[in-house]
């Protein structure tokens, strides 16, 4: 099993840039927002009411070669589950063109199962939340599209709770490997949230990421 340690290095490991070569032809900007998985990031998404979309979604199939495992299952909290340089490119297009094809990625059977189109034409402004957000600041930063990077942080015992209600409710997996699975996610989300500061978010609760969203509006 994965140390605190191993998995701050796994988050903050150095990735390769996927950044376009000079300025956005738009105006349009993203705010990535992430925290720990159960920390309430897409209700926090749904609640600020602007256009946004599930980075999770761009996890790789189960059957992708050197696909992390942990519990007994895909490791969907590692990084190296995720395809970084296709949700980057997803942003790319929304900022530019206002338009993106989405993978809809399935916990349950960890495979992608179709393809959903965003639009978001017009919007000054839109979400990206996913536990992977912090890979992505970066690249933002240096492509002049990001308008603020933040990880929702609150206490730990409370995010455990919340995401094995969902996890249960969504029969993502079976009970005891959820329940293992959420113990040792616990253990690690000081060493997450630290990784995700060190990438550059601004730890906030639920209240302060709405006031910091009204006051980039």
């Amino acid at each position: 099993m994965p140390s605190e340690s191993d998995m701050q290095a796994a988050a903050t490991a150095p990735a390769t840039s996927h950044a376009p070569a000079g300025p956005p032809t738009s105006t349009t900007k993203v705010l990535l927002l992430t925290g720990p998985s159960g920390s309430g990031k897409s209700r926090l998404a749904e609640r600020l009411g602007l256009p946004s979309i599930n980075l999770d979604d761009f996890y790789h199939d189960h059957d992708h070669p050197d696909m992390p495992r942990r519990f007994g299952i895909v490791d969907w909290d590692s990084p190296a589950s995720w395809n970084s340089a296709e949700a980057f490119a997803a942003l790319s297009s929304l900022v530019t063109t206002g338009r993106c094809d989405i993978p809809i990625y399935d916990i349950s059977t960890s495979r992608r199962t179709g393809m959903a189109h965003a639009d978001i034409t017009g919007a000054p402004l839109f979400i990206a939340e996913g536990i992977f957000a912090a890979q992505l600041i970066e690249d933002a930063r240096q492509a002049g599209i990001l308008a603020d990077a933040l990880c929702i942080k609150r206490p730990r015992l409370q995010t455990f709770f919340f995401r094995l209600m969902r996890d249960l409710a969504e029969s993502r997996k079976p009970p005891l490997t959820l329940v293992r699975r959420g113990l040792g996610l616990m253990r690690d989300e000081p060493g997450q949230v630290a990784a995700w500061i060190e990438q550059g978010c601004t730890p906030v609760s639920i209240n302060q990421a709405v006031q910091r969203v009204a006051d980039l509006s």
